[in-house]
């Protein structure tokens, strides 16, 4: 579903990406890991048009993605986004955060939009917060609404940007639940995480990025239990493991 040859991507004399080479398959749950600054999240924002990349070529089902490139929006929604800090409209009601893409982007019926986006809500366990603004939400809250927004666009597939890294940790399990139930209902997704249980559970494949290269990728419980170059090892061992 989801390809990227030879991706590279500066910020102005910083190489961020080096020649990312992947794909994603339908149905399939990848998680994205490594330190702070090695790539992650550009990964992600070029994969969904949201920057533009220097070379190589990234495709969805066969599209070619480029932030002026006059598919990008049908690209976008068909493959949403969450991210780390919600991004949600404050002045909107939650109802209204969800509805907002299908209503504005997608033109769907007003009444239809507004039934499915209920529908959304209480598959998130929000249904009573349907009318609630978002600074009366808690975090975990906000992001589940985000979650529902994203499935509002009815994707092909989800990215998730560090979902519930803004999160306190009692609030995290919430988020993670639903996105264990997509992972379930075949919902291909791509998630940059530091939640090493969730991508030993959920994940197909790992992929571990350090320095805006692929270092090693495999199966998930086989890179996290296993992992065979050293530089990982070490990434994990600190991860998990910490002083």
């Amino acid at each position: 579903m989801i390809e990227l040859s030879d991706v590279h991507k500066s910020f102005g004399n910083v190489e961020v990406l080096k020649g990312i080479t992947a794909s994603v398959q339908k149905g399939e749950v990848v998680c994205v890991i490594g330190p702070s600054g090695s790539g992650k999240s550009t990964i992600l924002r070029c994969i969904n048009g949201l920057e533009s990349y220097d070379r190589g070529e990234i495709s969805i089902e066969g599209l070619k993605v480029h932030r002026d490139a006059p598919t990008i929006v049908e690209i976008r929604t068909q493959v949403s986004m969450v991210f780390q800090r919600f991004n949600l409209f404050p002045h909107r009601t939650a109802l209204e955060n969800v509805v907002e893409g299908p209503l504005f982007v997608k033109q769907e019926p007003r009444a239809e939009a507004y039934e499915r986006g209920r529908a959304l809500l209480a598959r998130v366990g929000l249904a009573e917060k349907a009318d609630v603004h978002p600074p009366q939400l808690s975090g975990g809250q906000q992001q589940r609404v985000a979650i529902a927004r994203a499935l509002a666009m009815q994707p092909k597939a989800i990215l998730f940007d560090e979902p519930t890294s803004a999160l306190d940790p009692e609030l995290v399990g919430d988020v993670l639940g639903v996105m264990r139930k997509l992972a379930d209902e075949g919902m291909t997704m791509v998630v940059v995480t530091h939640e090493m249980g969730f991508a030993r559970d959920v994940a197909d494949r790992v992929l571990f990025i350090d320095g805006g290269v692929i270092v090693e990728q495999g199966p998930a419980k086989a890179l996290l239990n296993q992992p065979q170059h050293p530089r990982t090892q070490d990434f994990l061992r600190r991860v998990l493991h910490p002083l």
